[in-house]
């Protein structure tokens, strides 16, 4: 899976002398929460996130009126509190990367560059939607978590032992538990099987089932 498959392939962008009022207007009326900058030519110069607009706000405490606030705010553009070395990605970026990427660096989305102009954004609200299908949570069926061993074989030996028993894998996710001794916790959502029927066929594969779910 590559970044390509899965970003918004026409962002909302804005100009850099752009208001801060006008910015946050343009990221409510189009429910996003960054935006990127682009100047004259096309050329991704910056990008600003909700938190950077509301930072450059006044407080709610402030002695000023709505007027004196709004004319401020009229006046304060967006090249101001825009953060200017903005990390990008490319197409074939592959998504885990990605996710990597913004999870090392504390940030919400990634504008994606092909060449040098702007072809999309990827964001964590897209990275969400991505883990939910790889998991099968729009697909009703039994849910199993269990911890396996990370040998050669037991993952063939999971998809053989539901294969043959008429069971169609819907999700699947690995987390990595320890190294030493190498033990890895699974999550598999598969239909045409029952509850009961899973995890006896799965117990004996298994190192321990932690939990069994229909949803």
């Amino acid at each position: 899976m590559l970044v390509q498959e899965f970003m918004s392939k026409k962002p909302v962008t804005i100009p850099p002398d752009m208001s801060v009022s006008d910015a946050l207007q343009l990221m409510r009326e189009k429910k996003v929460h960054r935006l990127p900058v682009l100047n004259a030519h096309g050329k991704l110069v910056g990008i600003v996130a909700e938190g950077d607009l509301l930072y450059a706000s006044p407080s709610p405490a402030t002695s000023l009126n709505v007027w004196e606030i709004h004319s401020l705010l009229a006046k304060l553009k967006v090249d101001k509190v825009m953060t200017r070395k903005v990390i990008t990605v490319s197409e074939d970026t592959p998504i885990e990367e990605a996710a990597r990427i913004m999870a090392e660096n504390k940030i919400g989305g990634l504008p994606v560059i092909r060449g040098t102009a702007l072809a999309g954004i990827i964001t964590e609200s897209d990275l969400f939607k991505i883990f939910t299908s790889l998991l099968g949570g729009r697909r009703h069926g039994v849910r199993l978590s269990a911890t396996i061993s990370g040998s050669k074989g037991t993952f063939a030996k999971i998809t053989r032992a539901i294969a043959e028993a008429g069971g169609d894998i819907v999700g699947l996710g690995f987390n990595e538990v320890s190294m030493e001794p190498e033990v890895w916790e699974m999550t598999v959502k598969v239909q045409e099987l029952s509850r009961t029927k899973l995890i006896n066929i799965l117990t004996p594969v298994v190192k321990s089932v932690l939990d069994v779910r229909e949803m």
